[in-house]
Formats: structure tokens, sequence, C-alpha cells
């Protein structure tokens, strides 16, 4: 393994990544539903309910949403019938919005908060029956230990579900994504957000992430099966699922 790993379009120290992640989502977390609607033109919400209908987690079921973030997903597990939902997150910082979210919508039953490295989770194996992580896995280190990881504290016959930026399909439509990645994302957040240099990060990682045949690839590596993966909006993000058999 190499002893240096992609930050956006830098090769950090391996061991450093993880304390810039965590610093970028730090600075980005009180406006962070904000900016996501800001940059997405609001799409994103309707990525993320086509993600959580996809989980389709049951009152049987106990999902561990990864880097839950501001708890979008996690809110929607419970709202279609989810048993549990353990929304975890690496950085505090999101926890704490997360945690305030819940209450203004008077959620007081059923979720657990935790800060917890998507790398190295927590919990006994086979111990729950979904497992999501929602535009979290490409700020990892180690995402073949995320996927790991995944596979297992999964129970047999549970279910990963992953929704990630990926490489858009169609080349009229990417020419105009670079554009709007590259010149309006970090003027967006140099603007609402102060921070430019967070935003810039956001835009370059997705571009050093996984196209939708190298994750499956790396999916299955880890040991999940019946793998595979759904374009949205021509690409620019898909979701992956594998089972665990």
């Amino acid at each position: 393994m190499s002893d240096t790993t992609d930050f956006g379009f830098r090769e950090v120290p391996r061991a450093q990544k993880a304390s810039m992640v965590r610093e970028v989502f730090e600075s980005v977390a009180p406006r962070y539903d904000l900016m996501n609607d800001l940059m997405s033109l609001g799409i994103h919400r309707i990525w993320k309910r086509i993600f959580v209908s996809s989980i389709a987690a049951s009152p049987r079921e106990t999902l561990l949403d990864l880097a839950g973030g501001t708890g979008d997903i996690a809110f929607g597990a419970l709202a279609r019938g989810a048993k549990r939902v353990i929304l975890t997150d690496v950085n505090p910082a999101m926890l704490e919005v997360a945690q305030k979210r819940a209450l203004d919508r008077g959620i007081v039953t059923g979720l657990d908060f935790a800060v917890v490295d998507a790398e190295h989770i927590p919990l006994p194996d086979r111990s729950v029956e979904k497992v999501s992580i929602a535009f979290g896995l490409r700020n990892c280190t180690d995402k073949a230990a995320v996927l790991r990881e995944a596979r297992r504290v999964l129970r047999p016959g549970g279910r990963f579900h992953c929704l990630e930026f990926s490489k858009v399909a169609i080349e009229p439509l990417a020419k105009v994504y670079d554009i709007w990645s590259f010149k309006v994302l970090p003027e967006i957040g140099a603007r609402v957000a102060q921070d430019r240099d967070s935003y810039e990060y956001l835009a370059e990682s997705i571009r050093r992430f996984p196209d939708q045949e190298t994750l499956e690839d790396m999916m299955r590596e880890a040991g999940l099966e019946r793998v595979a993966h759904r374009n949205l909006s021509g690409g620019i993000v898909a979701i992956h699922s594998g089972w665990r058999l």
C-alpha cells in the first residue's frame, strides 16, 4: 500500500487524509444542507429519495448509515418504516447538525448517533440487516476497508447500498458538468460559505473516485455478491448495491 493517497487532485501522506477531510467538513457543516441545494439545484433530494427507496429497510431491520452527515438518509429510512437506524459519521460537527434536525422533526425513538470511522466499525460481526453510505465513500482513505467492514457487520442475506458521484455517461453532459464543478461550485462556496478551498476539494474528489465498473469490482473483492449499479442523471451519481450471502 502506498504511503500517499489522493486529497482531491493532490497526493498527501496517507496518515494525514482523515484529518484533512475532517477539517473540510467541520468548515462546511453549518451550511452543508444549503450548499447541497445550491450545488445540485435541489436534485440531491431526488437522488436521496430514490436511494432510500432502494434501501427499503423494513420494520424488522436495522440500518447502519455510514458517513450519515446531517441525517437525510437516516430520516428517510425511518419515515419509510425502518425499525432502527444507527446514524454515524466521523465528524462530530456533522452529527451535531443531524441531532438538531432530528429534534426539530420530533424523532425521539429508533435513531441512534455515533462518531464512527467507517474503516473501523465498532459493531459485532453479522449485527445489522442493511448498511448505507451516501456521498461519503469517496472521502474515505481506505475505501476497500470500508467495503470489507460493511460486509463484516451485515447479517447473511443483508445488503450494502452506496450512493456516490460517478462517471458521467453522456459526453455533452460531461462537458457541462465539468464547467459547473470547477467554475461554478467553487464560486458558490466562496460567496455563500466563504470557503472556496473546501468546495474545490469536493469537486476534485468526485473526479478521483472510481467509476461504476471499478467500484463494482472493489465490492466483489470485499466479498459482496450480486453486485449491481444504477445510474441517475446520466451517471452524475450512481447507486451501487451488493449482498452478503
